[in-house]
């Protein structure tokens, strides 16, 4: 079995910690990581490093557990068990289990979480949406600017994502023209409504990511005919573990560890139920408003 500072090194490796962003929190989170003694034949790869996830990782008999998502993001004051981040650093100390984060420094990486994106998609990577200035090979960056396998009408692109990515609540959803073709899209694992400029720019007919809000999602619409696909911010950085897990066993065939890698396949998404409105509904009762100009009942 490797150490687990052998393993981190590979890690660090395949996502340099210097890649991501500033205000970021990537790395080993907790871990004896200096112990000689401390070894690895166990890895578990998961989105969030939730109390759920943490109880996987001592049940699979892991050693160490890598996330996509932080788990002290913005710091903190405590690790007290009584708190539920906490909680997740005792279960893991407690049981052996090292933590490591890698969130930015994947997203832009080469493969990246992006990629992960696009291949469960099964579109074709052209280009990184937002290129690292720093990768003179033009390979690295944030989102990809991709092609379907053929052109397709916008509702046709909604069910095919939706029956490619994670089953969540939310699913997918979509604006624009249902019969508009789709020739090129561009993704973006994760929040991605910060990006629409460099979205119009790369001359793409759609952009599917997650977490759209209503006024960048309305005003993007108002700009140009760009389509968009809002997909779960789980389901859109899933991916990248089953991505993640199979470098570490090109890293651990390699080297001759025999790792056995495993993913979760257990759903963190925090939405546990979707209602669609129904064109039945009954519209909402307006007689009781007062009307804005005269203070009178309409």
């Amino acid at each position: 079995m490797p150490a687990l500072s052998e393993v981190i090194a590979a890690l660090d490796a395949l996502w340099p910690r210097e890649r991501a962003e500033q205000w970021d929190a990537v790395g080993t989170v907790c871990g004896d990581v200096g112990n000689p003694g401390a070894r690895v034949d166990r890895v578990l790869f998961a989105v969030d490093p939730v109390q759920e996830i943490a109880d996987e990782a001592v049940a699979l008999g892991t050693q160490l557990l890598v996330t996509h998502h932080p788990l002290y993001l913005r710091g903190t004051t405590t690790v007290a068990a009584d708190t539920f981040k906490g909680r997740v650093v005792h279960t893991l100390i407690r049981h052996g289990v090292a933590l490591h984060v890698a969130h930015t420094n994947a997203d832009t990486a080469d493969p990246g979480v992006s990629d992960a994106l696009a291949g469960a998609l099964d579109l074709r990577v052209l280009r990184p949406l937002v290129p690292d200035a720093s990768d003179p090979a033009g390979r690295r960056g944030l989102g990809r600017v991709c092609e379907p396998p053929r052109p397709m009408r916008l509702s046709e692109l909604t069910e095919w994502a939706a029956a490619r990515l994670p089953v969540t609540a939310q699913g997918v959803r979509a604006a624009g023209d249902p019969d508009r073709t789709i020739r090129t899209i561009a993704v973006c694992g994760g929040s991605g409504d910060g990006l629409f400029d460099e979205v119009r720019a790369a001359g793409a007919d759609a952009y599917l990511t997650a977490d759209l809000r209503h006024h960048p999602a309305s005003e993007a619409r108002e700009h140009s005919p760009l389509a968009l696909l809002d997909a779960a911010h789980f389901a859109t950085e899933w991916p990248w573990c089953e991505q993640a897990a199979a470098q570490l066993d090109e890293v651990s065939d390699r080297h001759g560890w025999g790792l056995r890698t495993h993913v979760s396949r257990t759903v963190t998404d925090p939405w546990t139920a979707h209602a669609a409105s129904s064109d039945a509904a009954t519209p909402p009762d307006r007689s009781a408003y007062a009307d804005i100009t005269t203070g009178a009942p309409n």
